[in-house]
């Protein structure tokens, strides 16, 4: 395989940023191109990456781009498909690296944002997409040339609100919502997410915009759930394609990238201190830290209140500013509540000082924890507070309004994490 090259996006340009350098064996080394260093502006792509002249080592290169792809049945499928190994992650990369997450494009040429349409998605497909599940959403990746991180099958399409149609991006038009079809073995987990991500937002916690696609009743195979990119932006003077308005990317990676902690190893094991690494990394890289510390830990302390043991560093991200000049921490995302389903785990993915099963954390827990990532007691645990105080009646106002929207299903979701909770 010939060597890829690195594009980022920058105030809506897509800029030449490096190389994918192959080194035999399917391994590579990423180096930034001179003219990048040079110009005026210049950020690295990732926490883990700085500028620099010399090629990053293998190592290095492997855990930040495949991060970029998909993982599970997703991954397997492509490979199988383009006829190399699952673990050949450039081969994979090369053919989906077009639109990733964030403001990356990795190709084998040059592309410019303006090379690629977008193709109406007909109802037809789009009940496809939720009766199928992943193997549909396998097919448009694939077609699309699509690399969107995470094990579900998920896809991005292109909505637009005034008429409430989909679009497939084709080439290097970019998406603005990621589309996620029901669990196979996971129900209700289009309305779970919902509900979480709605009480989240009534607790005052940032959240992309949601919400559900129905197709049919309501029921699973019949519903999609359509989450906001958080890291695309449609400018009113922006150029169209198809005759729609092109969004710019926003540049992001997880911290699961921005710490080099390769995709596999994204569940803290139990020799690991991650949450001391994503607090070194907002406190030395975020443009207002203290801030964005607070939210990483009302993010923290969610997880724990609505039973999401899934809240693995790769479900935690930076968001880059629009000229790549500024850090933030981005909005909470992917969040559900797992210890409802029998036969979940009950062990967190990252540890509260010290404890992974939900049952042994406490609010004293926390309290360690805060001192532990040198944030102020007295302001976590008012947080704490606050988030638990208030679950409650957050929760109840969301399973209610998604009743009335039709989602009966939200209430026996809403009294299954109200009796857990009790539980603990």
């Amino acid at each position: 395989m010939s060597d890829l090259n690195v594009s980022v996006e920058r105030c809506g340009k897509m800029l030449p940023a490096g190389q994918l350098l192959e080194s035999g064996r399917g391994r590579a080394r990423f180096r930034y191109l001179d003219s990048y260093l040079e110009m005026e502006g210049a950020a690295p792509i990732s926490v883990s990456l700085p500028l620099q002249e010399q090629a990053f080592d293998e190592d290095r290169t492997k855990t930040f781009f495949e991060g970029l792809l998909p993982e599970g049945f997703t991954r397997r499928t492509v490979a199988a498909g383009l006829k190399v190994q699952e673990n050949d992650y450039l081969s994979i990369l090369a053919a989906l690296g077009s639109e990733c997450l964030g403001a990356l494009q990795v190709t084998d040429g040059a592309l410019s944002p303006e090379e690629g349409s977008y193709e109406l998605l007909d109802d037809a497909r789009v009940k496809e997409l939720a009766g199928e599940g992943a193997t549909e959403a396998v097919n448009i990746v694939v077609q699309c040339h699509l690399s969107l991180t995470g094990a579900s099958g998920k896809v991005g399409l292109y909505y637009e609100p005034d008429s409430g149609r989909w679009y497939l991006p084709k080439g290097a038009a970019a998406s603005t919502h990621i589309v996620k079809q029901s669990h196979v073995r996971l129900r209700n987990i289009v309305v779970n997410e919902q509900l979480a991500l709605r009480t989240a937002k009534k607790l005052g916690i940032e959240t992309p915009d949601s919400f559900i696609i129905n197709i049919g009743g309501g029921s699973d195979g019949e519903v999609l759930f359509a989450t906001a990119r958080y890291d695309r932006i449609i400018a009113d003077e922006a150029d169209r394609i198809s005759g729609l308005r092109r969004p710019y990317r926003l540049h992001q990676e997880d911290f699961a990238q921005a710490m080099g902690i390769p995709a596999g190893e994204k569940y803290e094991n139990h020799r690991a201190d991650y949450l001391s690494g994503v607090f070194q990394i907002i406190r030395a890289k975020t443009a207002r830290p203290l801030q964005d510390m607070l939210k990483m830990w009302e993010y923290l302390v969610y997880d724990y209140i609505i039973g999401n043991s899934d809240n693995h560093i790769k479900n935690l991200s930076l968001l880059y500013s629009e000229d790549l000049r500024n850090i933030r921490l981005a909005p909470l995302y992917d969040v559900i509540s797992t210890v409802v389903y029998d036969g979940s785990t009950r062990e967190m993915s990252v540890s509260i000082d010290g404890k992974y099963s939900i049952d042994e954390i406490t609010r004293e827990s926390f309290a360690n924890q805060a001192e532990k990532v040198h944030l102020g007691k007295k302001a976590a645990m008012k947080r704490f507070d606050r988030l638990q105080n208030g679950f409650e009646k957050a929760l109840n106002e969301a399973a209610y309004e998604l009743k009335e929207e039709g989602f009966t299903n939200a209430e026996t979701i809403r009294d299954a994490v109200l009796a857990n909770r009790r539980m603990r």
